[in-house]
């Protein structure tokens, strides 16, 4: 069973909030590594925490927003065996599964709606890594 880890800055608590909502919904088990409200914060804090904690086993996941999020995966890019794929459509979102075994969505509270978010992190959840040619190419990163 996957763990899933989410995390935000400032920008991205809101819709963080509401992702958080959403998986409760679906009777999803996550981890909120914070913040606890929208007060100025760092993004890198939050990305690193979140991809030191999806980096300890193949079956973790993570969630991370901010305003655009590219900061955010940018920042978690750093930590080895992370593969954060900034997603803004349903296509880059299945893709970045299927090709890139994508470990960290990150998404941009100020690009995309509430409703893709949901959209996005269900397909993000529901897609299996298609492997084959693709896992050559992975372990060349």
């Amino acid at each position: 069973m996957k763990k899933i880890f989410i995390s935000s800055d400032h920008a991205g608590f809101r819709l963080k909030e509401d992702i958080k909502k959403h998986l409760q919904s679906k009777k999803l088990n996550f981890k909120d590594l914070g913040p606890t409200n929208d007060d100025s914060v760092d993004y890198p804090d939050y990305a690193h925490k979140l991809a030191k904690k999806v980096r300890v086993s193949k079956d973790n996941v993570g969630i991370l927003v901010c305003g655009s999020g590219t900061g955010m995966n940018i920042a978690a890019n750093k930590h080895k065996n992370i593969r954060a794929a900034q997603c803004f459509s349903a296509k880059s979102t299945k893709l970045s599964r299927l090709h890139n075994d994508a470990n960290i969505i990150t998404l941009g509270s100020r690009l995309i709606s509430k409703k893709n978010a949901f959209k996005f992190v269900k397909i993000f959840l529901n897609t299996k890594f298609d492997g084959g040619r693709h896992l050559k190419r992975i372990k060349k990163i």
